[in-house]
């Protein structure tokens, strides 16, 4: 037993020393969303116990849920930090607001606690909070800077309506309304070597327009190419939607910004035959060994290209339908369906 506090040194050393400088995580690479909108939910540190259970290196929080912060403290699980949306106006008007934020929210989990993002709002832009999303990314990277934290990226998440054209993936571009904040979001991002956090959802696209969308192409299961961009062959909807945003970065000066899946998954109910145990359990599967794979896309080929899976658990606060069916688990954590 006299080895216990030694191990949590250790860790404690491991979170502090990338937090400050950055490392190769040994982690397992795919992550998983930790969404909390439901009302039979187990508690956070049975939720993190989960997560250690099934090899999953990586979580991200939508805000800073302080019994999941607690719970995950040397546990070497990665976080992804959200800061929540409604709390955007007002870290925006004042320095000392964030300043406040980030000494409640993340300061003291420092030593114990591997953070790979802070992301200011999700799925913002476009939309009318999006024009408070460079201030606070600004004001959060002085205070990494100051505090020689360059292991922590701050970033945002953009959906797929910030697309104003995605097909093809060559052509992809910003919507006008999105493009005004994102041009500033972007350079900041180029400046310092932090990614674009992007969902990125081929159900829906499937779901919408079944007959032009094969299934195959969205579950990335199709052995042929399916789309053909100049000299570009694609055999799923994942890279296409991935490309497409990095081609609308390349547009507004960012060719070189990497980006990470914030979110990706298939509903296993709630939309008849589109939303299927079997369908979810296929598309989740491939999305984690592409992941893992390390293949990129067909325009970034090797590249690197994080993951995350939405979600762990089935929440019965989210509207009815799809919504409420993204989980990997059941709340009583019994697996939905097979992915690990």
């Amino acid at each position: 037993m006299a080895a216990v506090p030694w191990v949590a040194l250790i860790l404690s050393f491991v979170a502090t020393i990338h937090n400050h400088i950055g490392l190769v995580e040994a982690s397992a690479n795919i992550g998983v969303c930790y969404g909390m909108l439901g009302d039979d939910l187990p508690a956070a540190t049975e939720v993190v116990n989960l997560y250690k259970t099934n090899g999953i290196g990586k979580m991200r929080l939508f805000d800073p849920n302080p019994a999941a912060l607690e719970a995950l403290r040397g546990k070497e699980i990665d976080v992804s930090l959200g800061i929540r949306n409604e709390d955007l106006p007002q870290l925006a008007g004042s320095v000392d607001a964030v300043n406040s934020w980030f000494a409640t929210n993340v300061e003291p989990y420092l030593n114990d606690i591997v953070f790979n993002y802070i992301s200011v709002g999700n799925e913002v832009i476009p939309g009318s909070l999006g024009i408070y999303v460079l201030p606070v990314m600004q004001s959060l990277q002085k205070i990494l800077d100051d505090r020689n934290l360059a292991g922590i990226k701050v970033s945002t998440v953009a959906p797929g309506s910030a697309l104003g054209v995605s097909f093809p993936p060559s052509s992809g571009e910003f919507t006008l309304e999105a493009s005004s904040v994102m041009s500033g979001i972007v350079a900041f991002l180029a400046q310092q070597g932090s990614p674009l956090l992007i969902n990125v959802y081929p159900y829906f696209a499937y779901a919408s327009d079944p007959v032009n969308i094969r299934l195959d192409y969205a579950q990335f299961t199709a052995t042929s190419p399916v789309v053909k961009d100049g000299e570009l062959s694609y055999y799923n909807l994942f890279d296409a939607a991935v490309d497409s945003f990095l081609a609308a970065m390349e547009k507004v000066g960012g060719a070189n910004v990497d980006v990470v899946v914030s979110e990706s998954g298939w509903p296993s109910d709630g939309n008849g035959n589109f939303t299927t145990p079997e369908l979810a359990g296929t598309y989740n599967r491939n999305f984690l060994k592409h992941i893992t794979s390390n293949v990129g896309t067909p325009k970034r080929p090797g590249a690197y290209i994080e993951g995350y899976i939405f979600a762990m658990f089935n929440e019965n606060q989210k509207p009815e339908g799809v919504e409420q069916h993204f989980g990997l688990f059941h709340p009583n954590m019994q697996p939905v369906y097979p992915v690990f």
